[in-house]
């Protein structure tokens, strides 16, 4: 046992829990010499300024990290403001969401989702039943979608070895301008994603570089989603029934439109407020696999809008392809072993993606 200030920290004494021992060390220092930042919640859903992250204090990580902690523990959802997001890149890319799915239907055919799950996703075709939160009885999901994943050229290694989720993105013709602004919105979440990858190391008491080698690129899926508006909504009908997300980290720039809810540990259903430049952040499958569960997955669902449609942009953030899943050192022990077996990220997508979201569902359109 140790003592730092009025801390103890409790460890084995063996060569494996050194590294982990030292990064509690240095996180519980820079802990004790920050100051205290007060985080304010909406909902008990914590809101984050992620603006010292971009300053020069040696401390920026560890006063992140401090904050996303609790955040992962408790609701699995957190709020991000001051996220250096420009608001005109939201708003820009919320228009190209609506004035894709405002096209015609065989506009939108002619992009249908191909085997790499990139494309157009019909309405009424799916929902996630592989989730420990599904919905046995929900119907089929009340939205339709167009999913894009990393842009990668022919030269790409992946490509070239016909990896599966490294395929073309199926960009509409003669549509000026839409692609070229989706990636430019893409390029700035997946840049703000890995900048929040050291804090949450050393949440977990890790060295703040262990995500570097599994997220050096990143696989992300972004989905440009229409709820339309449900005036007479049915028994177990959704905008998106309840699920977990298969990713490590989503991201999702907030509208003014309310759907999204969050269930919490007594099974209510809580609504994750509006919170004005805002983007909402959750944890998902892949992040409560590295953690053994200590970091939670937690369940959410979109309800149908009853008036106006909704349009929402969420960006799955996830390892490379080829990365390993492993539980993490500081999250495991003799008397808490590791519950989930090693997985590469490829191979958990291509079973997720087959069982929930596979395109051979909508040949017929």
């Amino acid at each position: 046992m140790l003592k730092i200030g009025s801390c103890l920290i409790m460890f084995d004494y063996n060569p494996i829990n050194l590294r982990i021992l030292k990064c509690q060390i240095l996180r519980l220092a820079f802990k004790i010499m920050s100051k205290k930042t007060t985080v304010t919640t909406e909902n008990d859903i914590p809101i984050i300024d992620l603006a010292p992250l971009f300053g020069n204090d040696p401390r920026r990580e560890y006063t992140i990290a401090q904050n996303l902690e609790p955040a992962f523990l408790g609701k699995g959802f957190l709020i991000l403001i001051n996220h250096g997001i420009s608001q005109d890149l939201i708003k820009q890319t919320f228009k190209e969401a609506q004035r894709f799915h405002n096209q015609s239907t065989e506009f939108k055919n002619s992009v249908l989702m191909n085997s790499h799950n990139n494309g157009y996703m019909g309405m009424g075709r799916y929902n996630v039943r592989t989730s420990r939160a599904s919905d046995p009885n929900a119907k089929l999901d009340m939205n339709e979608a167009f999913f894009v994943k990393r842009e990668r050229s022919a030269n790409d290694p992946l490509v070239k070895s016909r990896t599966r989720f490294a395929g073309p993105n199926e960009w509409p013709k003669n549509f000026p301008g839409f692609k070229e602004k989706i990636l430019e919105y893409t390029d700035a979440i997946d840049k703000l994603a890995k900048q929040l990858l050291a804090p949450l190391a050393i949440s977990l008491d890790m060295p703040a570089s262990t995500f570097e080698n599994a997220f050096w690129e990143s696989q992300f899926s972004f989905r440009l989603s229409h709820y339309p508006a449900v005036k007479d909504a049915i028994k177990n009908q959704y905008g998106i029934a309840p699920h977990t997300d298969s990713n490590f980290l989503t991201f999702l720039a907030q509208s003014e439109a309310p759907g999204l809810q969050i269930q919490t540990d007594t099974d209510e259903w809580l609504d994750v407020p509006h919170v004005a430049d805002s983007i909402v952040v959750n944890s998902g499958d892949m992040l409560h696999r590295w953690t053994n569960g200590r970091y939670k997955s937690t369940p959410h669902r979109a309800l149908p809008p009853a008036e106006n449609s909704r349009y929402a942009i969420p960006f799955f953030f996830g390892p490379h392809l080829h990365s390993q899943i492993e539980c993490l050192s500081s999250c495991k022990s003799q008397n808490n072993p590791a519950k989930f077996p090693p997985i590469s990220y490829g191979e958990y997508m291509n079973w997720w993606y087959d069982s929930n979201y596979n395109p051979t569902l909508q040949q017929d359109l």
